[in-house]
């Protein structure tokens, strides 16, 4: 009997074993095979409606063409599908003046299947009341829109009227979609450059990765997800930044599509458990990733950047689209300055640089010389004969978001490239602000251009009124070797240090302009003031208005400069000497006229020399020491033996 209940036992032993050791391999059964699906992708599509010319000939991208490729891959597809953007999908072209009273992008999203995006900096260029407005304009459209998901970039709770809005239109931190017996979570976040990007956004910035851990955990509590897919509009360049910490910080995430950056990826990127893809800006291409898993582990089954070009058709529907929103344009826009969405302003006998090179090397660009003439031309116009001279006219490469090419320029050319924005009066586009620098600032500021420009392309400057030379091997904030104004005349005249001198840009550069101080750590200091050398607290007050009291536009400054010329002059065919660089290593030339920082430096390394030196004749003497001290040990112990 004892051997019987023995035997039984043993067999309750062996099956609980059996049953531990089945139940893991089950769960990991259950999990073996994870899909696949697949995802369809942009970001940063900036209101790209219709096609573009590109570089080399051709032309690019446009939601009339982007509407015929998603169709066709949808109808190839061999997997369940979803369709999603991660933001930046306004302000870019003449379509974002009707933005917040009818909503054309999300719309177009909606028509062409998008099912979810997410907010990007650009979306907040008419602030928040701006936004909201547009997301009611789309929630009353009627309109087939896609879900809008933003997990940690929301309106403060005393922003009602934000918030009525978000709720109207039904804003989520994340959304779950059903296809085909798949579930798919996604959420969207924005990141710390595109808040710093959005710096009258009215908005609260919760870190990315707390917010991306609490949704992923909400998530997988309640009732989980086949796959997580994270809309982050925070970016990746070289393979590395917001989105690469953002995956190596929480787990559970996918797939990651970055946008914000403009980056395209060849390939994906893994990161931990994680795939980041990108497909680079203004409907360029169509990113389409077939993912799987195995084991848990996501795998690209697929991977490809689709261009759409002139060989992609256009989309009837989205072309109707478009041309009832460009009629809107006209009529509620462009009426007021006169002009039509297609009119010709002037006749380009050249190329510019295209927007794929510009601002890839530091130096002077014809693009950036004329936008900065026409700065000055504008004002002229606006005050007449109570114009006061601009002295220094500039604009930053990052507000400059088009090229144009040889042969008509239309004002839609023109409005593409300064597109950004909206001013005081909440209309489209940034208006022309009027400050004041000193001479010692300007030199500061220039010192910007020069230093900064390698390490962040967007703050490179373009002048009108000004010069400067400059040295890349000097040592950092020391590098403009020369500078001087220039007159109407084309004399060159030195700068004076405490002279205040007028200066005009844009409102959002004129903003960044106050930003200098803190990024350069107080090493550089750029405080604009009004004319009689107070330091200006709202920018807003200084915007500079025509006669008939409105704000004069960066955009309507270039357009009304072409539409002057009537033949754009042959001077913008190529760099005028407005900025020089001068590379060189000679001693005197890395040395001459250095600065705190310079000097600071170089005492550095002397001492850092003299420690070195003290340290070499330390050690030499004490090995000297040593072996001398050996040979009289040596020396004693031998006479001690002959003895």
């Amino acid at each position: 009997m004892k051997r019987i209940l023995r035997g039984l036992r043993v067999l309750t032993l062996a099956a609980l074993l059996l049953t531990a050791l089945l139940a893991p391999a089950a769960a990991q059964g259950d999990q073996a095979e994870t899909g696949p699906l697949t995802i369809l992708f942009t970001h940063d599509t900036h209101d790209h409606f219709l096609p573009a010319p590109a570089e080399g000939g051709g032309e690019y991208g446009g939601y009339t063409r982007l509407a015929s490729l998603l169709r066709q891959e949808r109808v190839g597809a061999s997997a369940p599908v979803v369709t999603l953007d991660a933001g930046d999908f306004s302000m870019g072209s003449l379509f974002q003046t009707i933005y917040a009273s009818d909503a054309p992008e999300l719309r177009a999203l909606g028509a062409m299947g998008y099912d979810v995006t997410t907010l990007g900096n650009h979306e907040f260029d008419y602030r928040s009341g701006g936004l909201a407005d547009m997301l009611t304009a789309a929630a009353d459209s009627g309109s087939p829109l896609p879900a809008l998901v933003q997990a940690n970039y929301k309106p403060p709770a005393a922003d009602t009227a934000a918030w009525t809005a978000w709720n109207r239109y039904g804003v989520t931190d994340y959304v779950v979609l059903e296809r085909d017996g798949l579930r798919v979570a996604v959420f969207g976040v924005l990141g710390v450059d595109a808040d710093e990007c959005a710096p009258m956004s009215g908005m609260e910035f919760t870190p990315t990765a707390d917010a991306a851990k609490r949704v992923v955990a909400d998530i997988q509590s309640g009732g989980g997800a086949d796959y997580i897919v994270c809309l982050s509009h925070s970016g990746t360049e070289n393979g590395k930044g917001e989105d690469y910490e953002l995956a190596r910080a929480v787990s559970g995430i996918d797939v990651i599509i970055s946008g914000h950056t403009h980056s395209t990826t060849q390939v994906p990127i893994q990161v931990n458990n994680t795939l980041i893809v990108s497909c680079g800006e203004y409907t360029q291409n169509l990113g389409v990733l077939t993912v799987k898993k195995t084991g848990g582990r996501v795998q690209a089954a697929e991977y490809r950047l689709f261009p759409i070009d002139e060989t992609v058709a256009d989309d009837p529907e989205l072309s109707a689209l478009a041309a009832e929103f460009q009629t809107k344009v006209d009529e509620q826009y462009l009426a007021g300055y006169d002009l039509t969405f297609n009119q010709v302003l002037a006749v380009s006998p050249f190329d510019f640089t295209p927007i794929s090179r510009f601002a890839a090397e530091q130096e002077e660009d014809p693009l950036g010389s004329l936008i900065a003439d026409s700065y000055v031309y504008a004002v002229q116009q606006a005050e007449g004969d109570a114009y006061v001279p601009v002295d220094f006219a500039v604009v930053a490469s990052g507000v400059i978001r088009a090229s144009l090419t040889r042969g008509e320029i239309t004002t839609s050319d023109a409005f593409n490239v300064s597109s950004l924005g909206s001013g005081g009066d909440g209309t489209p586009g940034y208006p022309l602000i009027s400050v004041w620098l000193t001479g010692r600032e300007l030199r500061d500021a220039f010192e910007v251009d020069a230093s900064v420009t390698p390490i962040m392309s967007a703050a490179q400057l373009y002048p009108s009124g000004m010069t400067w030379t400059y040295n890349p091997h000097r040592m950092i904030f020391n590098r403009v070797t020369d500078c001087a104004q220039v007159l109407p005349n084309g004399t060159a005249v030195p700068l004076e240090d405490s002279r205040l001198y007028r200066v005009v840009t844009g409102l959002y550069s004129g903003q960044m302009l106050g930003a200098v101080n803190a990024k350069s750590f107080g090493i550089l200091t750029v405080t604009p003031k009004d004319a009689q050398g107070r330091e200006i607290v709202d920018f807003e007050q200084h915007i500079i208005h025509s006669r008939n009291g409105s704000e004069v536009k960066e955009w309507y400054a270039l357009a009304s400069y072409l539409q002057s010329m009537g033949t754009v002059d042959t001077r913008y065919a190529a760099p005028e000497g407005r900025k020089v660089s001068a590379p060189s290593w000679n001693p005197i030339q890395l040395l001459r006229n250095p600065n705190w920082i310079t000097l600071l430096v170089l005492a550095a390394a002397v001492l850092l020399a003299v420690l070195v030196a003290v340290l070499v004749w330390y050690l030499t003497g004490n090995e000297r020491r040593r072996r001398y001290g050996s040979r009289r040990r040596g020396g004693s112990i031998y006479r001690r033996y002959r003895g």
